[in-house]
């Protein structure tokens, strides 16, 4: 049988099919322009909340007649941290104490987080625990925390352990109460269904209710970080001696109203990059988690 009617072997290299750029990269066009939004989309909003904020400052200068000795605006800060005689002075005072402030401000938030997660899983395991102990973190709560300081510091100490608790103290309560009740608003069906698969309470907690409550956990953080900072200013001004909050104290009392207002925009300013940070991350670790992200 001759070869005459048999087929040639093509040579052509096959077409790619679908999108070349996806079948190459192995990303989707349209997945990365939704990442590339977002991304956009997160630092114009923080770059709205920073001009609202210096908008703000300006107009209750402006509307309370503010003395210009006193109240510096924006533009007299920006002036005394790059052309004044001492700015790089200044900038260097400002970066270490801000380096000391943040330090403390990230402990005392680790430290209340992981410490209000760890009791809001005892009461949802346990509600005997939590009738014990929630109404003693209630009583400690309505106490005010400038209260607290002096007693604070006499117990542990005026270093890194006494601002530890100050900060923590702050970030605690609402990462407890937000994370307790989320632990027990997971819907009812996820659960039965875990433990009709032959799931532990353990196991139900760490693979139905936990996930569930990463949002509260989150909304927690958010709101617990700014407090870690003011926590941290607290302990600097009325025990250390050290970081913004001291700085702060110490330019009232020599009237540095430039610097004084400098250190309150530098505190304003790591807020607001906190609180980006943390909607960042959280709509990473909801998306991995297979939950909509907000």
């Amino acid at each position: 049988m001759g070869t005459a009617g048999r087929p040639e072997l093509s040579t052509v290299t096959p077409p790619i099919v679908g999108d070349p750029v996806t079948a190459l990269t192995g990303v989707e066009p349209a997945t990365e322009r939704v990442g590339i939004r977002r991304v956009l989309g997160k630092i114009g909003q923080w770059a709205l909340s920073l001009a609202v904020v210096l908008g703000a400052w300006w107009l209750f200068l402006k509307v309370f007649h503010i003395d210009p000795f006193i109240g510096k605006t924006p533009v007299d800060v920006w002036r005394f941290l790059t052309t004044a005689e001492t700015a790089d002075q200044t900038r260097t005072t400002l970066y270490h104490a801000s380096l000391t402030t943040l330090r403390d401000a990230f402990i005392g938030l680790a430290a209340g987080t992981f410490a209000a997660l760890t009791c809001a899983i005892a009461f949802n395991l346990s509600r005997s625990i939590e009738q014990t102990l929630m109404p003693m973190a209630m009583v400690l709560r309505s106490v005010p925390l400038v209260a607290m300081t002096p007693l604070i510091a006499l117990i542990f100490g005026r270093g890194l352990l006494g601002v530890t608790v100050i900060a923590g103290i702050v970030t605690f309560f609402p990462t407890l109460v937000n994370v307790t009740l989320a632990l027990r608003a997971t819907p009812q069906a996820s659960i039965d269904l875990c433990q009709a698969y032959g799931g532990s309470r353990m196991t139900t907690l760490r693979k139905v209710q936990l996930p569930s409550a990463l949002p509260a956990v989150f909304a927690s953080l958010r709101i617990a970080a700014p407090l870690a900072l003011i926590g941290a200013l607290l302990a600097e001004w009325l025990a250390t001696g050290k970081g913004l909050g001291y700085l702060m104290l110490q330019s009232t009392t020599l009237s540095n109203y430039n610097m004084l207002w400098a250190a309150t925009a530098l505190v304003t300013a790591y807020s607001l990059l906190l609180y980006t940070a943390i909607s960042g991350i959280e709509n990473i670790v909801l998306q991995r988690c297979g939950d909509v992200a907000v």
